[in-house]
């Protein structure tokens, strides 16, 4: 794909990924225009005081919840990445039908206003915790998965696909445990829900690379998932404070002790590449079955999990990828105007 002649925009803009994926897109695949669309002018004028001023940058306020605003952003875009979403699991839980109204009535909205402005592809972002949910926000994004999924059956033949990435947590994005215990490490007690838990572990820069290639690849209907490795939450916390007192304080509601990205239910129509498994199409006769090729089904019972991974972080390994969060600010790199 040459992204130099492309038109992209990705709502939630100015989130974690938002600003990760400008970043690395103005360094690595200068694109004709970048777009980011969210709601906060607040935010948009730091990442502008940040120095994310290159001419090819535009930023447009608007809400995933408002189709015409996305109409109008959409108007000569060529790829959208959606990123904007709810996603405190607790605010979800106290908030649900905001949560709702962002996360699925949201994910319509860009679905119909994509559709509508003829853009080529949509990748969706998603998460492990849309496997099996149990808390609220989870379940908007399984959700949210289907309706990017199925919605290829809504641009028939028409140009417009639409795909999903879905990786676990993210090192350093908000609401991360790790500022958690970094502010926690000052008081001399780091507090875990429980000490059996997992979690699969991905840095920002990861998570966005991996959807950049998967928009290079996508076909339309497929869900993308990394192969990423795993971490024990208490190895976690000996990794940033060594020398603090452990609480464990019990699972909250709506926690899971390990997360799934691939359950066995999915894996029969699953298929496994050397770095990632492609989640094809249930079901549907139209487009995302070209993987089979290229990989290999899973066998019976496939279940890829947080605590059955074959790759594991130690506690020097988690150290080294935390480190640069406990220093000042870690200022980003941003091109030259012109």
């Amino acid at each position: 794909m040459d992204w130099e002649d492309k038109v992209v925009l990705v709502t939630g803009g100015t989130g974690s990924f938002g600003r990760k994926f400008v970043e690395v897109m103005l360094h690595d695949y200068h694109p004709a225009k970048l777009i980011v669309f969210s709601r906060d002018e607040l935010k948009q004028h730091e990442m502008r005081e940040a120095g994310f001023t290159h001419p090819s940058l535009r930023y447009f306020i608007g809400d995933v919840r408002d189709r015409l605003r996305l109409r109008r952003a959409m108007r000569g875009v060529d790829i959208v990445v959606h990123a904007a979403a709810l996603k405190q699991v607790p605010a979800c839980e106290y908030n649900p039908i905001e949560a709702i109204m962002t996360n699925i009535m949201g994910g319509r909205n860009v679905v119909e206003a994509a559709l509508d402005m003829e853009v080529e592809r949509v990748m969706a972002l998603s998460t492990d915790k849309a496997v099996n949910p149990i808390n609220l926000y989870g379940a908007t994004k399984l959700a949210a998965e289907k309706l990017f999924v199925q919605s290829n059956a809504y641009a028939g033949a028409t140009g417009t696909r639409f795909s999903c990435v879905r990786y676990g947590n993210v090192l350093g994005s908000r609401g991360s445990v790790v500022p958690v215990f970094l502010r926690q490490r000052e008081r001399g007690t780091i507090t875990i829900t429980d000490e059996r838990m997992t979690r699969f572990w991905l840095s920002l820069e990861q998570g966005v690379r991996f959807t950049i290639r998967c928009i290079e690849q996508m076909q339309g209907g497929e869900v993308f998932v990394p192969k990423i490795p795993s971490m024990r939450v208490v190895d976690l916390a000996n990794a940033i404070a060594p020398d603090c007192e452990i609480k464990y304080i019990g699972i909250r509601p709506g926690e899971k002790l390990h997360e799934v990205l691939v359950s066995e239910d999915e894996a029969r129509h699953t298929i496994e590449l050397e770095d990632m498994f492609v989640v094809e199409p249930s079901g549907a006769l139209w487009f995302g079955h070209g993987w089979r090729q290229q990989g290999k089904s899973l066998p019976e019972g496939f279940r890829y999990a947080s605590d059955n991974n074959d790759v594991w972080l130690s506690v020097e390994e988690i150290r080294a990828m935390i480190a640069p969060f406990e220093g000042p600010a870690h200022s980003e790199r941003l091109p030259e105007d012109g």
